[in-house]
């Protein structure tokens, strides 16, 4: 996990209003929250805050949020919790920070990426077929790994990996039930086609013996 600073002014104004008024001066409004402390309305720099997302590629970001402000000039390590993007251009119009604490668990979820090419997708028998993209996990905040990576490599058709499957890094307890599927091989279309022309054929073998 990479961990990054960023300026924030608390805001003592909220509303519609006040927020495109933030968004016109370059400016996105937000929130920090968290189990122990009150809900403090902020907003960050649009271009700064865009420029540490593109820059973690994908890692996931632990932000130590410098408030200023409204006589107040503290900090809080915090994650991100939730963006709400515009529904045409997907720009951020809203942040929810959540503070941490280095010491504590937390928990949020992360993506899992398949590893390897699967014994039924190399026989061009199947294909491999995503249930669920994420897992929920519970880990000190700098442990949060930017992903959690499955081996499928001995997959064959109609197996399917789950939750109990995962062998996750030290200190990651996952938190999804043990029993749920995240993916599984399944058979290809051209496969599927071939099955059903051979069930019609025994049928009409069938029929021509009963005749």
């Amino acid at each position: 996990m990479k961990h990054v600073a960023i300026e924030t002014q608390v805001r003592t104004k909220a509303g519609k209003g006040v927020a495109r008024k933030l968004r016109r001066a370059g400016q996105t409004p937000g929130v920090l929250y968290g189990p122990k402390a009150e809900t403090i309305s902020l907003s960050v720099n649009t271009h700064e805050f865009n420029m540490l997302l593109n820059s973690a590629g994908g890692e996931p970001l632990l932000f130590t949020l410098n408030l200023g402000g409204n006589g107040d000039s503290s900090s809080h390590t915090a994650l991100i919790k939730d963006l709400q993007l515009h529904p045409v251009d997907d720009k951020i119009r809203h942040i929810d920070f959540y503070e941490v604490l280095m010491d504590e668990e937390v928990q949020v979820e992360v993506p899992i990426t398949a590893v390897g090419k699967a014994k039924g997708v190399e026989a061009d028998i199947g294909v491999l077929e995503i249930i669920q993209r994420a897992v929920k996990i519970s880990c000190l905040p700098l442990a949060i790994p930017r992903d959690i990576q499955i081996n499928v490599s001995d997959l064959g058709l109609g197996e399917a990996v789950h939750v109990a499957d995962i062998k996750p890094p030290e200190g990651i307890r996952l938190m999804d039930d043990p029993e749920t599927t995240l993916m599984t091989i399944v058979a290809s279309r051209a496969e599927e086609e071939e099955e059903k022309e051979e069930e019609a054929e025994i049928e009409v073998e069938e029929e021509e013996e009963a005749e």
